[in-house]
């Protein structure tokens, strides 16, 4: 860990401004999913028990820089509900989660962020308070310095817990650090950064990378950053077809990037050069379309049967194949589906290799984004070392890229 930490910062009666990733699914007032703010519990508790007096910031959605009306109706005397992409409902579940009172500002800047701050800061039974979405604001996405200022003003310290928009030079993550002498990162962006950072560096060998997902093009770059470092790369999802159709077989309907072709002979290339095992599966699962009904079949890879129809899982051999290049792994990266695994009729090779990850007596990491939602629909994420919450950052992090939302953070004096 080369940056400050939390930890490493005096809060004892300061304000703290967090950035944290409250980016999470709102259906009707409801949180669907609350890992990203369960996720970020430890910094905000640590802060708490330190004295401080916690001023969290987020964004949700895409807003595109100003408020929406909601869709739902008010009632007669109601003030109305809050606008569409409000963090209000957000405060209400945090609350719940953190056992104590849970202000909320209606602005993220100006006299009512200030008044919000302040009643929280005044108020020893509550110490928390959770600003509307920063993304309401244009200039949040425009890293605009004189909107960093006005969110500065509101607090003492700062800590960046949010990895998830790290990779984003945004004014929360990047601009707003400059205006602060005490700045880190927070509980889980110290973790994230540990984790992902072992793959980058001196990771335990055997080294397996798997890497799924629909298209080359997302994921060029993690693979030749992961090539310089892993022994083994296993490739699964429709990407795959990009990988047989530059070898000339054939891949009927499959998804295929035609314009990838020579990227993807390249990648094989500079495995075999390196001395890395690439993996492509070795049987697929074929069907017509893409729906829970149609007609599947299970066929080598090659085989000209395939007709108009497209490839949308690995079939058991791959499956089993995968399995036993993971079996004696001491460090695995995955990121990336196997198949269309939100269709049960092709999930099983999804779950195949979620499960072989999970038995890997390793350290395992999970890069974000559908890798998690497998993990999770497998029942095996107590099983995992880490599991990022950086679906874009994780796969910038692991290519190589620098994230201004780290590189904004002040470097450890050595």
């Amino acid at each position: 860990m080369t940056k400050y930490s939390i930890k490493d910062l005096a809060l004892d009666g300061k304000r703290v401004f967090i950035r944290v990733d409250f980016n999470v699914p709102i259906k009707n007032g409801v949180i669907g999913d609350d890992t990203r703010m369960t996720s970020s519990l430890p910094t905000i508790q640590y802060a708490l028990d330190q004295g401080a007096t916690v001023v969290l910031a987020s964004h949700l959605g895409r807003p595109k820089g100003k408020p929406h009306p909601s869709a739902q109706s008010p009632r007669a005397g109601d003030p109305g509900p809050a606008p569409e992409f409000s963090l209000k409902p957000v405060a209400a579940h945090l609350a719940t989660l953190l056992d104590r009172p849970v202000g909320f500002a209606d602005e993220c800047i100006g006299d009512p962020a200030q008044k919000a701050v302040a009643a929280a800061h005044a108020n020893p039974k509550s110490r928390v308070v959770l600003l509307e979405n920063l993304r309401f604001h244009p200039e949040e996405e425009k890293n605009d310095d004189g909107f960093a200022t006005g969110l500065a003003a509101l607090a003492d310290a700062y800590v960046n817990d949010a990895f998830g928009a790290a990779h984003r030079a945004h004014a929360s993550v990047a601009a707003i650090v400059r205006h602060f002498s005490s700045a880190g990162a927070g509980l889980l962006m110290e973790k994230e950064l540990k984790y992902l950072g072992l793959a980058l560096g001196d990771a335990d060998r055997p080294f397996v990378a798997v890497i799924g997902g629909a298209k080359v093009s997302d994921k060029i770059d993690v693979i030749e950053s992961l090539l310089g470092r892993v022994d083994r790369l296993l490739i699964g999802g429709a990407m795959a077809y990009t990988f047989f159709k530059a070898l000339g077989m054939p891949v009927g309907k499959s998804l295929v990037e035609n314009d990838k072709l020579d990227e993807a002979r390249a990648i094989m290339s500079h495995a075999k050069a390196r001395g890395v095992v690439l993996q492509l599966p070795v049987d697929h699962v074929v069907a017509a379309e893409i729906e829970a009904s149609a007609t599947t079949q299970v066929l080598k890879v090659g085989d000209a049967a395939i007709g108009d129809r497209m490839g949308l899982d690995i079939g058991p051999e791959s499956a089993r194949l995968y399995a036993g290049l993971l079996a004696d792994a001491k460090t695995v990266v995955w990121n990336g589906p196997m198949g269309v695994f939100e269709i049960e009729a092709f999930a099983r090779g999804t779950i195949a290799v979620a499960n072989a990850v999970a038995a890997v007596k390793g350290t395992t990491i999970i890069g974000g984004g559908d890798s998690v939602a497998a993990i999770n629909g497998a029942g095996v994420a107590d099983k995992i070392t880490h599991i990022s919450t950086g679906g874009g950052a994780s796969l910038e992090f692991l290519a190589g890229v620098e994230l201004p939302g780290v590189a904004a953070l002040p470097d450890r004096k050595l």
